[in-house]
């Protein structure tokens, strides 16, 4: 539910912005809301199963093309190249 909050009589606007903040704390959806914002929905067996045999199939790639000289080695220094070191 939305929080409805009515200006009274002589009210300044900056009390009504301050009950209207203390309200919405109170309720807990500003809580709620931050808590599933970064939430994503599970992938199904069958997207799970087909990223996996794609990451597997790159993988046998990058190794047949390892192994037959063709992709350069890797020397395992993946600090990013324009950080100071």
């Amino acid at each position: 539910m939305a929080q409805e909050v009515k200006r009274k009589r002589g009210e300044t606007f900056e009390s009504l912005m301050r009950r209207f903040s203390r309200r919405v704390q109170q309720s807990g959806k500003l809580l709620q809301a931050k808590k599933i914002r970064f939430h994503t929905k599970d992938k199904s067996k069958n997207l799970q199963r087909a990223s996996a045999l794609r990451r597997e199939e790159i993988k046998q790639k990058r190794e047949y093309l390892k192994k037959i000289g063709k992709l350069k080695e890797e020397t395992g220094d993946f600090r990013n190249k324009y950080t100071r070191r």
